[in-house]
């Protein structure tokens, strides 16, 4: 009998607001049979082991039963995709909707806050720029809620939903069947809170400042999300945009997606090398710093193994392509990164646990407290609008933290970090377990150097002048493109430079001139 193949895919997801999404994706995922999904709020991503019995459409059915949609990731070579790495449509009309949102709730609150200023109908003032700020600002969590309970679910969002708009809806109560609608009334300020009856108090202020207030903070971890990521984006930004393909002994310029197996491509001075290889002809150093960790360049000639990615520093070289796209080093550690961002370290899922209960307690505790002051009410004869006032204070000061971003997030920032600095890291986990780590192993001295080589010092023969041995060098390397001739002419800038005649460079031997 043999044993089931699981395959690997990642999906994109749309539609997680928080991490109690994240919660009810990974549960409807791992449903079903054979099925073991990680779903990251941070990176907005699934990653999913699944027998090759059920296809990527099963999956998506399921992540849309739960209210949210998905699409496999694309896997696009590094360097392909020319559109604006920066633009994010998303962090823009969040942005949009918190200055406007702020623009109208300050107002509120100040009036709010500030009897003096009270004047005669203030309140209704105050109503008119809280409620865009309510509806349409506070849309995103509105939206969210009633996906959610449509599915049978709650998340954040329906505390923030449910907070904003009890205070909004006891606020419309109060102005139009209570006290507070009538002229002259204001609103003192007080450090110590009093007990009241509630028909004669607006909560305008707090539905509005809340609704700001979270909706800044969405807008904070958004663009910290993507902050995080760009580390990421920027290891997969390395790979070349364009090759100089040679077909038919003619070269041509094609983008770098259109590259195949088999190809031979050019690779001048300066430039980077497409895709992975070897080398057909020519001969050059090569800076690979980027996959060895080693500042000093690597002599390449015919035969040899190039990476793509890595940097041509001198000659001219003919490489024929062996592996491309997502077959290559540079999409092998982009893929390592994310396979790690995406993971899940053990401070993250008791974050998502906590996170997952955090919901329910807060409209366990709302109820409680309505039903306990209910009960005081009617036993004391006293008015039971405190009792609805409780109520909507606990939602309202239970609104969300950042509990379910901040550990995915420090883990993206730790790996993408870790790998814009040359260390790639397999796993979340492997960040947690560096506390343990009390000693450090070097392989070579290129891990630990700057990547800038320099003349140190010059040991000239008897009766020879330093100075002139490193003038008559640097003159000559001035002529050439090697990392070691720039440093040459580096270490010579105080001294007089000649100009050189017949010049001639021998490729891994040297160069000369007179």
């Amino acid at each position: 009998m043999t044993a089931p193949t699981t395959e690997r895919i990642d999906l994109d997801i749309e539609g997680m607001t928080c991490a109690s999404c994240a919660n009810r994706i990974e549960r409807k995922l791992n449903k079903l049979d054979g099925v073991h999904a990680t779903v990251n709020f941070a990176t907005e991503r699934a990653q999913i082991d699944h027998p090759s019995e059920v296809d990527t459409a099963a999956l998506i059915a399921a992540i849309r039963s739960a209210g949210y949609d998905a699409a496999p990731v694309d896997d696009r070579p590094s360097g392909a995709d020319d559109a604006d790495p920066d633009a994010d449509p998303d962090l823009d009309a969040l942005r949009t909707r918190v200055l406007i949102s702020a623009a109208l709730t300050i107002p509120v609150v100040v009036l709010a806050m500030v009897p003096a200023w009270q004047f005669t109908y203030w309140q209704w003032l105050s109503l008119t720029l809280a409620a865009p700020v309510v509806v349409w600002g506070a849309w995103p969590f509105h939206r969210a809620a009633w996906v959610n309970l449509r599915h049978g679910a709650t998340t954040m969002d329906t505390l923030v939903s449910m907070g904003t708009l009890a205070a909004f809806g006891w606020s419309l109560y109060a102005l139009f069947l209570g006290t507070a609608g009538e002229p002259g009334m204001t609103h003192g300020f007080d450090l110590i809170p009093q007990r009241g009856d509630g028909g004669a108090n607006i909560y305008l202020e707090a539905a509005a400042g809340v609704t700001t207030f979270l909706l800044l903070g969405r807008y904070l971890e958004k663009r910290a999300t993507r902050t995080a990521g760009d580390a990421l984006r920027a290891l997969m930004r390395l790979g070349a945009k364009d090759v100089a393909v040679v077909r038919d002994g003619v070269e041509q310029r094609i983008p770098i997606a259109e590259l195949a197996v088999g190809d031979e491509f050019v690779v001048r001075p300066g430039e980077k090398i497409a895709t992975d290889g070897v080398v057909g002809g020519g001969a050059s150093a090569v800076d690979a710093s980027m996959v060895t960790g080693e500042s000093m360049p690597t002599e390449v000639g015919p035969g040899d193994s190039v990476v793509g990615a890595t940097i041509n520093t001198s000659g001219r070289l003919l490489v024929r392509a062996t592996h491309v796209g997502a077959d290559t080093a540079l999409a092998q550690m982009t893929r390592m990164v994310a396979d790690a961002q995406a993971g899940k370290a053990g401070a993250q899922r008791l974050a998502d646990r906590i996170s997952a209960w955090f919901v329910p307690v807060v409209i366990a505790i709302a109820v409680a407290a309505l039903g306990f002051w209910l009960g005081a009410a009617v036993a004391s004869d006293s008015p039971v609008g405190f009792a609805f006032t409780a109520a909507v204070s606990v939602l309202i000061i239970a609104c969300p933290c950042a509990l379910g971003l901040a550990t995915p997030t420090a883990l993206m920032v730790g790996t993408g970090r870790g790998a814009q600095l040359g260390i790639l890291l397999t796993g979340p986990e492997v960040l947690e377990q560096t506390r343990r780590i009390d000693t450090v192993l070097l392989d070579k001295t290129g891990t630990v150097t700057t990547g800038v080589m320099q003349v140190e010092k010059i040991q000239p023969a008897d009766g020879v002048d330093a100075d002139r041995i490193l003038a008559a060098a640097a003159s000559v390397e001035s002529a050439s493109a090697h990392p070691l001739a720039k440093s040459i002419v580096a270490a010579a800038q105080h001294l007089p430079v000649g100009d050189v005649t017949d010049f001639t460079s021998t490729e891994g031997v040297g160069v000369g001139g007179v």
